[in-house]
């Protein structure tokens, strides 16, 4: 893709564009060397069974798509549509001609992703795999909500955050009905009061028993619940807007060091935080309108802007120098490093770290003109 020209004002936006670059530079590259696809590699230097794909982050995948989403509203591109086509038709091939997979979790994060991109590319069928996927996934075990992953105990924020949001945005009455009923079970089960942050999940015995609680508050955890707050406040419930309020404070208080949004190391982990970063970035612009631009949703949206913008000047500041463009550490407080092989085993190595320091650049972007 060619360098895009950015007004010199647009700064996020010239710093989201080259990290884009950096991504498209080091990760993205044919599935099988197969023509019209394209896939991105875990990880930089690349393994042989990287390159290979032997190994497949589904859900890595999911956030790719919406960063390549919001990098065509950031700066509209007539070669990025295709770029995203193929994305989501190399998905499909690698995960086995299918749209889902016994994670009911993955499956919602990439309905997400495709409930955006399907204002760029033609995505209806898999919208309407996953729809069925997801909505067979509910059981009143432990009361309600859906389950993480098909032939497990476990239900979690990880799976019912992002379902919900799905539910709330398919335009259908009854998944709205079902999202207003998992918010609802998420509140009722997984809220800590003491600190208004969100527990991971919980494992249920077969007769339906809460055996125990998985107490584990992470920030994209926090994001997607933000995000329930955002679609069920605007579908014109008004406590919702107030709960909203409360986890951007949860957060600001507990999972953030110096107004930057905590790291949670690799793997999986270096996208939580750019997650959480999209969320208060959206909470930052709709709150207001939410609320008739009261005292306490003005006060939201400026912390959720402040923990927006201050993640992103840090990952920035602490950014290394790959090939194609700058190269993001898991915690953005730290000195990012450039791996040295295949075999230098650290987060920077791996696309999830880079997708969500592009994910946080995106996110100060989107706030940025908004202005």
């Amino acid at each position: 893709m060619a360098h895009e020209l950015v007004a010199p004002s647009r700064l996020w936006a010239a710093r989201a564009a080259v990290s884009e670059l950096g991504v498209q530079a080091r990760h993205l590259r044919r599935l099988w060397a197969r023509p019209g696809t394209l896939l991105g590699v875990d990880g930089w230097p690349a393994t042989r069974g990287e390159r290979l794909y032997r190994r497949f982050n589904y859900w890595a995948h999911a956030h790719l798509i919406d960063c390549l989403v919001d990098a065509q509203e950031r700066y509209p591109n007539p070669t990025r549509p295709a770029t995203i086509q193929r994305v989501i038709r190399s998905v499909r091939v690698r995960n086995g001609r299918r749209w889902t997979s016994d994670d009911y979790g993955d499956a919602a994060w990439l309905g997400l992703a495709l409930l955006r991109a399907r204002n760029v590319v033609p995505v209806d069928n898999a919208i309407k795999a996953i729809t069925y996927r997801l909505r067979d996934a509910w059981s009143d075990h432990a009361g309600g909500g859906i389950w993480s992953h098909a032939g497990e105990d476990l239900k979690s924020a990880r799976a019912n955050g992002p379902a919900t949001i799905f539910f709330a945005r398919t335009g259908s009455r009854a998944d709205l009905h079902r999202a207003r009923a998992m918010a609802e079970w998420m509140e009722d089960f997984l809220l800590d009061e003491t600190n208004g942050l969100l527990w991971f999940g919980l494992h249920v015995t077969m007769d339906g028993e809460i055996r125990e609680m998985v107490k584990e508050a992470y920030t994209y955890i926090q994001g997607v619940y933000l995000g329930i707050c955002l679609e069920l406040a605007a579908a014109g419930d008004p406590i919702w807007a107030e709960r909203a309020e409360r986890t951007i404070i949860a957060i600001s208080e507990h999972l953030a060091n110096n107004g930057v949004l905590r790291g949670h190391g690799g793997g999986d982990g270096g996208l939580y935080a750019g997650i959480l970063a999209r969320y208060l970035a959206l909470a930052a612009l709709r709150l207001p309108a939410l609320t008739g631009a009261s005292v306490t949703a003005l006060a939201a949206r400026e912390t959720a802007q402040q923990l927006v913008m201050t993640s992103a000047a840090a990952a920035w500041r602490n950014r290394a120098v790959g090939r194609g463009g700058p190269l993001y550490g898991p915690d953005w407080t730290l000195p990012a490093r450039v791996p040295r092989s295949p075999r230098h085993a650290i987060p920077e190595r791996e696309l999830s770290a880079q997708l969500g320091g592009w994910m946080v650049l995106e996110a100060a972007a989107l706030l940025e003109r908004s202005r």
